[in-house]
């Protein structure tokens, strides 16, 4: 597509680029991809290294959001909803569909303080809080019917005497709702927008800070320092795009040097993983006597994920860890669900991330919106779109509403094109994702099926690519372990920006639940003498 820009209205030299975005997480690297398959030229900066921050560490879903719906958040809901679909046609291989199974029990209650609640008091109020079963039936109505479902099955009810999602959990769990959202390896998500986008045209920096920006007649001049090798450069861009996630404020005040009254809340949501605490592939929606929700998912085929919670974070350099409270809280909600108890000597790994939520003055981190809000400053010639709030099953159809703000100063680009259309690798129809697996065996026998199933859940079509020529494992070069291969590592190097063994294991696959530390630091060392200028490829 050939490049369509506005006008330049400049006396200098052309800017080096349409747009540059800053933020390396999904909602920049979503833009980045929709701004340049709409002709512009595109740049991003990531001050780390691709989803290192919010982006990796999800809940894993493309979700509504059910428990939304207490909040009246309709409109939130039904675009998620809508998405879900949409999202899971363009990337087969990363995303899946996923039946969840929620228990009934009477004493389930409302957060204090909901649209919902507060309505049941008012016209029941002999429920004092309880959240009743017929009310969670309506809401699943709603959930089944606000987004046009298609390929995802309805609600089902389900008697856990007889069903086998009953055998893990405590035998006073006798009936539940079984609905269904998706799956999603959202640091991959991450990592495939930013591929995309760079097939495209665009330049994509991680590991690049972006110290200043600036006004200069009706052009950004943007400094850029290598945080590698503290080198910098300065780029010229006609619209800027602050996709800073924790950092949006910051990077407006600090980096920019714009005064708004605008601002996130920093709620952070900690998950712990256990080993695998059911033999099934349906995940667990618990709800909790505090109002509050937590899902149980089947994750990385070995191990069971648990979260999340909602605790307001101090700052966004602040580190994000779960803490004892968190950990405990964890525990003991799931253990109000499960047969066995689930305690500390069950985790194997936990991880915390920070939602950059659009602060709406909401009494509580559960409570605040989960609304995205794009903030147009044009207190100069040269805009400047700030991205505050957001969730990861919603992020494309954010871009798209940030290109629709941006379509005055670009009157030439493109329209919106990024339904449906796969990321790299997901070029194949859902239907066929339950086989894909075995097709990657039938081509390389020496593979096993759980090997062959990451492979596709990761690279789709591409793991034809890493295996190319592969006769045997041999052919793969070196194993660092839980099969990681050195074919796999040297395409993620090549293709992924990846360069530590922290991108490789935690980010672009999570095979660090399955590696020891001296494994790890082995793939560490690996990766430096492979990238090194002397022997890089």
């Amino acid at each position: 597509m050939p490049r369509t820009t506005a006008p330049d209205h400049t006396t200098g030299p052309a800017p080096d680029c349409d747009l540059f975005v800053i933020g390396g997480g999904i909602n920049g690297c979503g833009i980045a991809r929709d701004a340049a398959g709409r002709g512009l030229s595109v740049m991003l900066a990531e001050q780390g290294d691709l989803a290192q921050a919010t982006s990796s560490a999800s809940s894993k879903l493309f979700h509504g959001g059910l428990r939304y719906l207490e909040f009246f958040e309709f409109r939130l809901v039904r675009e998620a909803l809508e998405e879900r679909e949409i999202l899971l046609r363009a990337m087969p291989h990363i995303s899946w569909p996923m039946r969840f199974v929620l228990p009934l029990d009477r004493d389930m209650r409302f957060e204090t303080g909901t649209p919902a609640s507060n309505l049941l008091s008012r016209i029941m109020p002999w429920m004092r809080g309880r959240r009743p079963a017929w009310m969670i039936r309506l809401g699943l109505f709603l959930y089944d019917h606000l987004g046009g479902r298609k390929i995802l099955p309805g609600t089902a009810r389900l008697d856990l005497t007889r069903d086998p999602a009953g055998a893990p959990l405590d035998p006073r769990y006798r009936r539940a709702f079984e609905y269904s959202d998706c799956w999603v390896q959202d640091s991959r998500l991450v990592a495939l927008n930013a591929r995309d986008a760079a097939n495209r045209g665009a330049t994509i920096l991680p590991r690049t800070r972006v110290t200043e920006a600036r006004r200069v007649g009706d052009l950004w001049h943007l400094t850029l320092t290598d945080q590698q090798t503290g080198t910098t450069r300065e780029v010229q861009s006609r619209v800027l795009v602050n996709a800073g996630g924790p950092w949006v404020a910051d990077i407006l005040r600090d980096v920019a040097g714009q005064q708004s009254k605008e601002t996130v809340r920093l709620v952070r949501g900690s998950h712990i993983v256990t080993r695998r605490l059911f033999d099934h592939d349906r995940a667990y929606f618990f709800q909790g006597r505090d109002g509050r929700i937590i899902f149980a998912l089947p994750y990385e085929q070995e191990f069971t994920l648990i979260g999340t919670t909602d605790k307001d974070h101090p700052a966004p350099d602040s580190p994000a860890q779960i803490t004892e409270e968190e950990t405990d809280y964890l525990c003991a909600f799931a253990s109000g669900y499960f047969a066995k108890p689930v305690t500390r000597d069950d985790i194997v790994w936990s991880y915390s991330g920070v939602r950059p939520l659009y602060d709406d003055g909401a009494s509580s981190a559960t409570a605040a919106t989960r609304e995205y809000v794009l903030s147009l400053n044009e207190d100069g010639p040269a805009p400047l779109l700030n991205i505050f709030g957001g969730k990861i099953t919603t992020y494309r159809r954010l871009a798209e509403a940030a290109m629709a703000r941006l379509a005055p100063f670009f009157p030439d680009m493109g329209q919106n094109w990024t339904a449906g259309v796969p990321l790299p690798g997901g070029d194949f129809p859902v239907a066929e994702a339950a086989e894909m697996p075995d097709r990657l065996r039938a081509d390389h026998p020496f593979l096993s099926a759980p090997e062959a199933q990451r492979l596709i859940r990761a690279y789709g079509t591409e793991a034809w690519t890493i295996l190319a020529g592969a006769k045997d494992r041999a052919d793969l070069g070196r194993d660092f372990g839980a099969g990681l291969t050195e074919a796999e590592l040297r395409w993620l190097i090549r293709h992924e920006w990846t360069r530590t063994a922290e991108d490789a294991v935690w980010r672009r696959t999570r095979l660090g639940l399955r590696l020891t530390p001296d494994q790890i630091a082995e793939i560490d060392a690996a990766m430096a003498e492979w990238t090194s200028p002397a022997t890089a490829d």
